[in-house]
């Protein structure tokens, strides 16, 4: 599984900060790959994930919010009943530095799996240090200019 991180210091309250990713339907205005993350409709904690893919094609996923820890940490992972080849996970953690600035810390955790499949995978997961320092830079600017 691979494994990535990264951490900034932002001038905003961690509560802000949480309420901004809370519902993690956001995350397409930070994350260039990410088309839409909507609220699964009957489930308070879980979102359909949508991501470009190679060639103009799409994947699609099922997430869910496994740990919620209001204003400290979001945690979500794939669900099961997902296709088994698009195994992550991700966890945000916001840290009150107690003079209105935040640290952000935002981890992701994939495991792509081989043949066709796992080539499709791969360019959804290509460069995903640059991609997560990125977006944590686009929330950065986002959350900063509220």
């Amino acid at each position: 599984m691979g494994t990535v991180a990264h951490y900034v210091e932002v001038n905003a309250p961690a509560q802000a900060c949480y309420d901004w990713w809370r519902p993690l339907t956001r995350l397409p205005e930070i994350m260039s790959d990410v088309r839409k993350v909507e609220s699964k409709e009957g489930f308070a904690d879980r979102t359909e994930w949508t991501v470009s893919g190679p060639a103009g094609t799409s994947v699609t996923w099922e997430a869910e919010i496994v740990e919620d820890s209001p204003p400290h940490k979001i945690a979500w992972s794939s669900v099961d009943s997902s296709d088994p080849g698009l195994k992550n996970a991700g966890v945000v953690r916001f840290d009150d530095r107690g003079d209105g600035t935040t640290g952000v810390e935002v981890s992701l955790e994939y495991d792509p799996p081989g043949g066709k499949l796992g080539d499709a995978v791969a360019a959804i997961f290509a460069n995903p240090q640059s991609k997560v320092e990125q977006a944590v830079a686009e929330f950065k600017t986002i959350i900063e200019n509220r």
